[in-house]
């Protein structure tokens, strides 16, 4: 952005992952700011990503969620942002599409809906000269946190391939996500993964990601 971006990055600063978004890195610390809790030259795990998704929210005025399965570490980052007094929005899915179930949730537990740009405004925008600050509004979903079930929870029982099919739907999803929201190594689910392509249950696309086949 032009007024400046803040990345925040779940391994050490010098690490760029994926490496692909080495020059995007690059330009965003010429023109804005790129930091991390993590020591100089760790590389990223996938247990570092909800860590590193509480410093995101708590840098934000709202939360957006546009896309997140039923067990999506987004919906941690939403409880998070929950937790530090600031804005869920969600952004509606088809309901049989496995990658919008997590989106879905959070609206029916008392997140925004989100239609288009206007809607977000609508929750953020502040007067003109207005100095109240963001955290002072109460969130949205505060009065229903109670029933808002996106804690951290331990993995869910049966096979891999279930696991994996349930995590996908129509829309693709990028490989490193998969294996993010798996929390498991690229060894263990790749196997899986060209047995699933094999039997035509899911497809690969251009940019390495997945799609379910239905």
């Amino acid at each position: 952005m032009a007024t400046g971006t803040v990345a925040v990055q779940a391994g050490g600063v010098d690490v760029i992952y994926p490496a692909e978004s080495t020059a995007l890195a690059a330009e965003i610390a010429e023109k804005g700011c790129r930091l991390s809790e993590q020591p100089i030259g760790l590389d990223p795990q996938a247990r570092h990503f909800p860590l590193r998704n509480r410093i995101v929210s708590g840098l934000s005025q709202a939360v957006i969620v546009v896309e997140a399965a039923a067990r999506s570490g987004s919906l941690i980052t939403a409880r998070t942002a929950l937790d530090q007094g600031r804005e869920v929005l969600s952004v509606p899915g088809h309901p049989f599409d496995a990658r919008a179930a997590g989106c879905n949730i959070l609206i029916r537990d008392g997140a925004i809906l989100v239609r288009s740009v206007a809607d977000v405004i609508e929750v953020i925008g502040r007067p003109p000269g207005s100095v109240e600050p963001p955290a002072a509004k109460p969130p949205v979903m505060r009065h229903r946190e109670v029933g808002l079930q996106i804690t951290p929870a331990p993995r869910p029982a049966g096979s891999l391939r279930d696991r994996i099919l349930s995590s996908l739907g129509p829309s693709p999803l990028a490989e490193d996500q998969l294996l993010r929201d798996l929390a498991m190594p690229a060894a263990a689910v790749a196997p899986e993964l060209l047995a699933l392509e094999l039997d035509g249950a899911v497809s690969r696309q251009p940019g390495g990601l997945i799609a379910r086949v239905h």
